[in-house]
């Protein structure tokens, strides 16, 4: 009989802590660039100048990127 039948299989090794956080950022992109509340924004509003529609995707689309770039340059460390 060999060894490895009698011993238990190791447990999967551990995710990086900061794959919780770039999945709960990708669910956070996914209900903000939703229709429903798109059409909140696309009501035909302006801040300075601009549709607020405009300003609600480009600042959402940057907040986004920022944030993902900081999780993913600090490694998943707390």
């Amino acid at each position: 009989m060999s060894r490895a039948a009698d011993t238990p299989p190791s447990p999967p090794p551990p995710a990086k802590a900061g794959t919780d956080r770039l999945i709960a950022l990708f669910l956070f992109a996914l209900v903000a660039f939703n229709p429903p509340l798109l059409r909140v924004f696309g009501a035909g509003d302006t801040l300075f100048g601009l549709p607020l529609l405009y300003v609600y995707v480009l600042g959402v689309w940057a907040a986004v990127i920022a944030l993902s770039a900081r999780l993913l340059e600090r490694g998943g460390r707390g």
